[in-house]
């Protein structure tokens, strides 16, 4: 009994946490396509903070080659969009989310210019992104330095295509944060990795498919049980290096990679 009781505490470690209500929040945003203004209306439903979205001066085309090259030439000349004036004052809020897609394995150029212009200090800062393959892990460093006068903590991100996983893993996220009250599922730490065996080669495989912008053999994995299947994190090996990759196997699913960590 001793031996299944501490097992479902490392497993499903159910914890009530009180969020401080005493915390005004706010929700910033930036989304080019709609996909991180729905994560950022998932956690303003789920919390009841003010929200505001970031709009630059001059709107990004559409086309995605055409913000890309826009986004790049911006980034080498060292010139960040204009933004439009927020209307919320950042002064009156102890809880910044700040939301935004990753582009170039960081937070989107509009929030170079957020960041630089509006005054963070003695604020606590929750990064929120959305991406095609990952950029939470780069994007949160990258605030940490450009923000030292702020608390930056860890933050939420999911993919693109698992947007409809968001409202769930959003609200676990909240929780197991503190910034909302309730019982919230804690995985078990990850064991220490093995060799790859030809089934979890092809979990992998399966996982991240065809997607362009990952190209690599997976060689180690540990894995952990969480609610409704498995996760896997992946030591893949590519041309440049080494990347490691999460990937989520849910009972009567397809495996499917959540992020890359790079």
């Amino acid at each position: 009994m001793k031996q299944i009781l501490m097992m479902a505490a490392t497993l499903l470690f159910a914890v009530s946490c009180g969020a401080n209500k005493d915390s005004k929040a706010l929700v910033l945003y930036y989304s080019q396509g709609g996909t991180t203004k729905a994560v950022a209306e998932a956690i303003q439903t789920a919390i009841g903070a003010d929200i505001e979205e970031i709009v630059p001066v001059d709107p990004y085309d559409p086309d995605f080659n055409a913000t890309i090259a826009r986004g790049q030439k911006e980034m080498s000349e060292g010139k960040f969009p204009e933004l439009q004036p927020l209307k919320a004052d950042v002064r009156d809020y102890d809880v910044i989310f700040i939301g935004y897609p990753v582009w170039f394995g960081t937070y989107a150029n509009p929030i170079e210019t957020l960041i630089a212009t509006v005054d963070f200090s003695g604020k606590k800062v929750v990064p929120f992104c959305t991406f095609g393959s990952g950029g939470l892990d780069t994007s949160e460093k990258a605030l940490r330095e450009k923000l030292p006068n702020a608390t930056v903590l860890p933050g939420y991100g999911v993919r693109a295509a698992r947007i409809a996983a968001a409202p769930a893993e959003v609200e676990n996220f909240l929780k197991a944060n503190d910034f909302l009250a309730g019982e919230y599922v804690k995985p078990a730490e990850f064991p220490a990795p093995h060799a790859v065996s030809e089934e979890e080669s092809a979990i992998f495989d399966t996982a991240v498919g065809t997607y362009p912008m990952i190209r690599a053999k997976a060689a180690e994995v540990a894995e952990r049980d969480v609610p409704g299947g498995k996760e896997y994190l992946f030591s893949a090996e590519e041309r440049g290096g080494t990347i490691k990759v999460l990937v989520l196997a849910e009972e009567g699913k397809d495996p499917v990679f959540t992020q890359v960590l790079r």
